[in-house]
């Protein structure tokens, strides 16, 4: 069955498989992402957060142990934001369903906008991202990560349920929608170049701070094989922005 945006995570078996895979120590997301977005989004100290695709609401749960003054999560899939509410069960977080692809927010309202691996599903991100720069605040900051554009690229993907040993990089240059198999499942995705990303967020307003690619660092994997596997490619991009 195809599934565009957050639909894939209303099927039970689904859900439970991607958040056994997720709570993994050394997922990519926890072993390679996590380090690089705590770093760039800095001190979060009294201040203002959304979260776009705030999943299971654990991230949201880690910045409110950190001082956060208030988080907000918005998800598309009712089953994570059933467990995002419980997870952050504070009377300094909101989580709401929300459609990303048609979001109205208010301006000048947060100090800091977060999402993590997300953008990659959505289609209209120009809209989206003019949407962010508005409802930051000035001096405040968009951090921002996807599936890494070499990986995005090629209509030729894996099966998705074995470790890939090797990858393919083509049609780099066509931008747009993209079918992958995810654990049984094929899931929409759209592919943007490197440059892409960069002009939709100059476009929109912002100034980009900085550019990373999550590259792995030893510590943050146990066992050394799948540590090794990790330097052979990049698997995110990952963007700070300021307004």
């Amino acid at each position: 069955m195809l599934h565009k945006g957050a639909s894939v995570y209303e099927e039970k078996e689904f859900y439970e498989n991607f958040m056994s895979r997720r709570q993994s120590k050394e997922s990519p997301n926890n072993a390679m992402e996590a380090p690089v977005i705590l770093k760039l989004i800095g001190d979060v100290r009294n201040k203002e957060i959304l979260d776009l695709g705030c999943g299971d609401g654990t991230f949201g749960k880690e910045l409110l142990s950190k001082g956060a003054g208030h988080y907000t999560g918005i998800d598309g899939s009712k089953n994570m934001v059933e467990t995002a509410v419980s997870t952050t069960s504070s009377p300094q977080a909101s989580i709401r369903l929300g459609d990303l692809e048609n979001l109205e927010l208010n301006q000048n309202e947060y100090d800091l906008i977060i999402s993590r691996m997300v953008l990659h599903y959505i289609e209209n991100l120009e809209s989206l991202v003019k949407e962010v720069y508005a409802a930051v605040k000035p001096g405040g900051k968009f951090v921002f990560s996807v599936m890494h554009p070499v990986l995005t690229s090629t209509f030729d993907h894996f099966s998705g349920k074995e470790k890939r040993t090797h990858w393919i990089v083509d049609n780099y240059f066509e931008s747009g929608k993209r079918v992958e198999a995810w654990m049984d499942h094929s899931v929409v995705k759209y592919h943007r170049t490197i440059e892409e990303y960069f002009s939709l967020m100059l476009s929109a307003g912002f100034t980009i701070k900085n550019v990373k690619e999550a590259a792995p660092r030893r510590e943050f994997f146990s066992d050394e094989e799948e540590y090794k596997r990790r330097t052979r490619i990049p698997l995110m991009l990952i963007l700070e922005l300021t307004k």
